[in-house]
């Protein structure tokens, strides 16, 4: 028995747009929640919400019988705990910070088993070869294996096309927060030269056959990147979600002081 199709990573390769959210709780049952309302992809989140690799992998069973394909964010870009959530199952992951394409390959290695890469032959005893029951897994997990990394800083848009150019990147990920601060407007992605960058690399990873992501919060930036032909596209956090429903809520019903 071969590893199981990704899904998400044929979507891609066919350049079909995928609708996804971010899920920042770091808790299986918000996730499976997450999971019923119909999105493409769900990031768990292990670089900014408080999650371990139990907890990821404990968000990974709480998706199995979800159609929404989880794309696990790994804290950084470390063969170990890009080894570790593999292992856990994850058939797609999200790398922060990727600046050069030096780490952009090594990155690459670090998802695929020897000869072509360094991860670890441990998972005959692990989730992602269903405990041994997917019998092939080893011989067939690469070639499911979805990888998708951030570019979030001027020193990775300036190596963009180096990136692009490594073999084996499904998709490039461009984070608007962290992009718009290091260019000086401390997370103002709607500044107008944050939106003009961002519009060329969207141009340029699409010229280089790659997917292009990036996360909307608000509807204007949403539709904004929508607009600009984003490929894999998070309309929201899971988070906000509940924050700002609530709000709303205690307002409508909370009589005036």
């Amino acid at each position: 028995m071969p590893a199981p199709v990704n899904t998400f990573k044929k979507a891609l390769a066919a350049g079909k747009q995928q609708i996804g959210c971010w899920s920042s709780f770091g808790e299986a049952v918000t996730a499976e929640i997450m999971g019923t309302a119909g999105f493409d992809w769900l990031v768990i989140d292990g670089e900014h919400a408080p999650n371990d690799i139990r907890s990821i992998r404990d968000q990974l069973v709480a998706l199995a019988t979800s159609p929404t394909e989880p794309v696990v964010r790994v804290p950084i870009g470390e063969t170990w705990i890009i080894k570790q959530v593999l292992d856990a199952g994850a058939q797609t992951v999200l790398v922060p910070m990727v600046e050069t394409a030096e780490q952009a390959a090594e990155l690459v290695r670090a998802c695929h088993y020897p000869p072509h890469g360094t991860r670890g032959v441990g998972a005959t005893g692990a989730r992602a070869s269903r405990y041994g029951t997917v019998t092939e897994y080893i011989q067939t997990a690469d070639a499911q294996i979805c990888i998708l990394l951030q570019v979030e800083n001027r020193k990775g848009i300036e190596n963009l096309d180096a990136i692009l150019a490594v073999e084996g990147i499904d998709g490039i990920f461009i984070g608007p927060a962290d992009l718009s601060t290091d260019m000086g407007f401390q997370g103002n992605s709607a500044h107008p030269e944050v939106r003009a960058l961002i519009a060329d690399a969207i141009k340029r990873i699409k010229a280089a056959g790659k997917a292009p992501g990036i996360l909307g919060v608000t509807e204007e930036s949403t539709t904004a990147w929508n607009e600009m032909g984003a490929q894999f596209l998070a309309v929201g956090i899971d988070i906000l979600l509940l924050s700002q429903a609530a709000r709303a809520l205690a307002a409508t019903w909370k009589p005036a002081d």
